[in-house]
């Protein structure tokens, strides 16, 4: 009996550390990461497709009508509306849009408003009478909003009263397109009263193939374009997330995200209903209103997007900070400077941190609680090496034409350990399909695609993101493929230099970038900085600054020059803007708002006012950077 106690202790030591090792439990959990569907996955959308039941609509109804009628389905400001009463509401809202409107089965509308329940009855009463949702960013007026409007080719945009004058700017152009405005508010949404129910002749006839709604790009490298979300790809992205958040429907998470974009869209409110719980919507996001929202409603999840939890660990102290419920902070970029800050502040035991995008394909989960995983996007073990490593590799970049590196038989370059490259996903016959393509811009769709990779005639999807695996399958985000750049012939990463340069205690906010100087090749180093509460030009220490940057960074990564400034530009979902600090670059004569210019000159050893004479220094050689 003792050698069969001992045998079976050795045999669990053994699988423990052969877990550890090759991380086989994690692997079998989360290894897919949107590469190949499971046979749970496949089992859910084939009894859809037989019930021809293929969209949320569908899981509203069941969830309203049978599971959970009471539960409560909405949180916002203060009120609640239980699944029941918000289907009703969503059944009122359709029969205005098929019968005053004329909204058809197919049709695109074109939806333009900030977060409110009344912008989420507008989707699922649009999802339930057949139709499909264009959701528009609402900061966009002028340009982007009537580009926007053409490409989804709708003949209605239902805005938000809160947004008017953004679409007012632009009425003519609009009308030009032979396009109806609407506008809804509070009010005049409670005060539709047709209740007959929307016949299911709407949505019978809608296949997983069809468009269900376009999401649209941040714009940040030109117009917007729109994604195409398939009613297969928004049914399953709903059902997996539930699935991997193992949500339940006591769960309450929390969202200020903007929900025309694809995180609350597809990471909050769809899992939501799927696992029948609660969202608590907030408006938008305020340092004023975050935690006592997320206090109040007794929210357990809270999710996080690009630079929010930052502005949060940058906020003054709130009473409500450590006075909630959650235990979950779910969501993508936490950047690794954040990361432990920002659990032990607002003590919050689990970071589940998520890499995927909109318009991309593939996904890693890394549901931190310990230091192993902190700051990483995911983990690749024994199982995915074996079953995955040939469908998504790393290769090597030319970061400044942003080609492939080839080898000398013309094929890519994969890269070894902590190498950074660009991931790529194989496309075959069979998942071409499945591959997320930009509604009427097929030109933009081919681009994201790329052939003879490593043998002639294979088929690639370009990610566009650069990633490192370390040498324990720790896999990291390093930056957009374009904010990488070159200097001194060295790669260097935007992202990693504004990980070091934001540990200095003086600054709150840092966005790097490179600049193009006349004379040389590549791009300098350029950082734009916002500092802490308290700190003002004159009591900033820019020789510290200079030295913590030597101290932390290889010498071809330390920024050459800084951009002080009150603020940093951000996009609707809290990505830092770098397009108009790299186009004004680092001639003081281009420099726009009141923004100052400082540098570090050779042999200093501090950061000094950079003006008209150091840039002529500069373009007449008489100073040479190094």
């Amino acid at each position: 009996m003792a050698l069969i106690a001992a045998g079976a202790a050795g045999t669990t030591a053994l699988a423990a550390y052969l877990n550890a090792k090759f991380h086989i439990v994690y692997d079998l959990k989360h290894a897919r990461g949107g590469l190949a569907p499971s046979q749970d996955m496949l089992d859910f959308m084939a009894d859809r497709v037989l019930k021809k039941r293929v969209l949320t609509y569908h899981i509203w109804e069941e969830q309203a009508l049978h599971n959970r009628p009471n539960h409560p389905f909405l949180i916002f400001e203060g009120k609640t509306w239980t699944y029941r009463e918000f289907f009703d509401a969503i059944t009122r809202v359709g029969n205005w849009l098929m019968n005053d409107l004329g909204v058809q089965v197919g049709e695109i509308v074109a939806v333009d408003g900030g977060n409110s329940p009344e912008y989420l009855l507008l989707w699922f009463a649009l999802d339930a009478i057949g139709a499909s949702i264009s959701y528009i960013n609402w900061n966009l007026t002028g340009t982007g909003l009537v580009h926007c409007a053409k490409l989804c080719e709708a003949k209605h945009l239902i805005a938000d009263t809160d947004v008017k004058s953004n679409v007012e700017a632009s009425r003519t152009e609009l009308e030009n397109l032979g396009l109806q405005i609407h506008y809804y508010d509070p009010a005049y949404i409670a005060s539709l009263s047709d209740s007959t129910p929307i016949p299911e002749s709407r949505r019978e006839n809608i296949s997983i193939e069809s468009v269900r709604g376009l999401i649209y790009t941040s714009g940040t490298t030109g117009l917007p374009k729109g994604v195409v979300m398939t009613t297969g790809r928004e049914l399953l992205v709903g059902y997996t997330t539930a699935k991997h958040l193992g949500l339940k429907p006591e769960d309450k998470m929390y969202t200020c995200m903007p929900l025309y974009h694809g995180a609350a869209h597809g990471l909050c409110i769809t899992p939501t209903i799927h696992a029948g719980s609660t969202v608590v919507l907030g408006r938008k996001f305020s340092h004023k209103t975050f935690w006592p929202e997320v206090a109040a409603s007794g929210a357990n999840h809270i999710q996080y997007v690009g630079e929010l939890c930052r502005y949060l660990l940058n906020g003054p102290p709130n009473p409500y900070e450590c006075k909630h419920k959650v235990q979950i902070a779910w969501g993508n970029g936490m950047r690794p400077d954040v990361w432990e800050p920002f659990r032990e502040r607002f003590n919050i035991p689990i970071i589940n941190e998520l890499y995927a995008a909109t318009d991309g394909l593939g996904a890693t989960f890394n549901r931190n609680a310990g230091p192993f995983t902190a700051h990483a996007i995911g983990l690749r073990g024994l199982i995915w090496n074996w079953r995955f490593s040939n469908e998504e590799v790393r290769v090597k970049m030319d970061v400044d034409t942003e080609d492939i590196m080839r080898d000398e038989n013309g094929f890519a370059i994969r890269c070894g350990t902590n190498e950074p490259g660009q991931v790529l996903h194989r496309l075959t016959p069979e998942t071409l399909p499945g591959v997320p393509g930009y509604y009427n811009n097929g030109g933009a769709t081919e681009k994201r695609r790329i052939t003879d990779v490593f043998q002639k005639g294979d088929m690639w999807f370009k990610s566009g993101d650069m990633m490192r695996q370390d040498s324990d399958g720790r896999v990291f985000f390093v930056d957009r493929l374009g904010d990488t750049f070159r200097w001194k012939s060295e790669n260097v990463s935007t992202n990693e230099v504004a990980d070091m340069v934001g540990k200095f205690p003086q600054t709150a906010e840092t966005n790097v970038y490179g600049v193009q100087v006349p004379g040389y090749d590549g791009r300098a180093g350029a950082a734009a900085i916002v500092m802490a509460e308290g700190v003002t030009e004159s009591t900033f220490d820019f020789q510290a600054l200079a030295k913590h940057a030597r101290a932390v960074l290889p010498g071809y990564a330390v920024p050459l020059f800084l951009r002080v400034t009150p603020a940093l530009d951000y996009t609707g979902t809290m990505k830092i803007q770098k397009g108009r600090l790299k186009t004004e670059g680092v001639d003081p004569d281009k420099i726009t708002g009141d923004d100052k210019l400082y540098w570090l000159p050779p042999s200093s050893d501090r950061y000094q006012p950079f003006g008209r004479k150091d840039w002529e220094c500069i373009k007449n050689k008489s100073v040479r950077l190094t």
